[in-house]
């Protein structure tokens, strides 16, 4: 007995355009609302900057890579010392482990934030840093031509325009008899 394997794919293939056809608009429907409803929270919280968003990504993707390292590495290393001793694993292992992550996790996020800044935001970086340096000068320096000079050191350094000069307006002292 012969079929006719034809005649049943028919069906199949109609049924499958149909879905398609009916699901598609509300596939690209639902990924179009979902990309405004995107766009409308990015505008309406003021998320447009971006740079923040891409830097604290950078910082929180390394991050979690390290401790993962770290955490899985040192049960490892703990497991088989621990074990090279007592012969059995041991739940304090993960125990120890789990408070050298809560240790580390503040020290490790402010290097890798660092060096995540040095190395994308050289310009804002090295910015912060002279305006810290001058902050501390400025403080402590008394002498109006010392700090007029480093005022000017700085300005030449960090924006290394052509001419700096700074006008300063003389006070008249109070006339006292």
């Amino acid at each position: 007995m012969k079929t006719n394997l034809n005649a049943n794919k028919h069906p199949v293939v109609l049924l499958v355009l149909a879905a398609l056809f009916i699901n598609l608009p509300l596939y690209l429907g639902l990924y179009g609302f979902f990309a405004f409803s995107m766009l409308v929270a990015m505008l309406r919280h003021r998320l447009w900057d971006i740079d923040i968003l891409i830097r604290r990504t950078l910082q929180y993707t390394l991050l979690t890579g390290l401790l993962a390292l770290v955490y899985f590495g040192s049960i490892v290393l703990l497991q088989t010392l621990f074990g090279s001793f007592s012969g059995e694993q041991s739940p304090v292992v993960i125990v120890l482990s789990t408070l050298l992550i809560a240790a580390l996790f503040t020290p490790l996020r402010r290097r890798v934030q660092d060096v995540i800044d040095r190395r994308f935001y050289r310009k804002k970086y090295d910015a912060a840093q002279v305006l810290a340096a001058f902050a501390l000068t400025a403080r402590d320096e008394i002498s109006l031509e010392a700090l007029t000079a480093e005022l000017v050191h700085v300005v030449q350094e960090t924006m290394q325009p052509e001419q700096v000069s700074v006008w300063l307006r003389e006070t008249k002292s109070p006339k006292g008899g």
